[in-house]
């Protein structure tokens, strides 16, 4: 289905691992400790974002005062703590392990790196990919296309020669200005 491509990139978080409900629960814990809720309609759509950026929202529709680094970095923590045991792959890493040393494969995230690659190397799963790129690696994140063209290029591939597997709006926005094709997992 795939053989038509020369890399393939994928997203992580809700794409290859079932990470959604670990950061919904780090937000709800490091939110608490300020009072502060987020609006589970609005985190979703924010999918694919970098932390802080979620953090800048949640702090907007709170009507608070705090720095959206700091509170990215709160809630960094509470997901290292809590992620290593709660992971589980997704059924669409068999994609993964059914292409890998057949084409070059990567994983474009808007997690911080230093989560990807923990998380990736726990379960077993990092030798499948040439590349990690990660919130922390671009300037501009999804749905601007410099993670997956990142992507690419560290995989020596042509991104219009890539296809992009997503589950977030923004991610598909993006695999699309960079010239990709994408599978709209959630469609799968």
């Amino acid at each position: 289905m795939y053989h038509r491509y020369d890399g393939l990139i994928f997203d992580m978080d809700g794409t290859i691992l079932d990470t959604e409900p670990t950061h919904r629960k780090a937000w709800s814990e490091v939110l608490g400790r300020y009072g502060m809720q987020f609006d589970l309609e609005a985190m979703v759509a924010l999918n694919g974002s970098p932390t802080w950026r979620i953090a800048e929202a949640v702090i907007a529709l709170n009507g608070a005062t705090l720095d959206p680094h700091e509170l990215a970095r709160e809630k960094t923590l509470a997901v290292k703590a809590m992620l290593l045991d709660t992971v589980r792959p997704l059924p669409l890493i068999d994609v993964v392990k059914e292409w890998h040393g057949r084409r070059p494969m990567a994983v474009g995230t808007g997690s911080e790196s230093a989560i990807a690659e923990a998380l990736l190397a726990h379960l077993g799963l990092r030798h499948y990919f040439q590349a990690v790129v990660a919130a922390d690696h671009v300037q501009h994140h999804k749905p601007a296309p410099d993670t997956f063209l990142r992507c690419a290029a560290l995989m020596g591939v042509a991104p219009e020669k890539c296809v992009v597997f997503e589950d977030a709006d923004f991610g598909i926005q993006a695999a699309r200005l960079a010239g990709m094709d994408a599978v709209d997992v959630r469609l799968l």
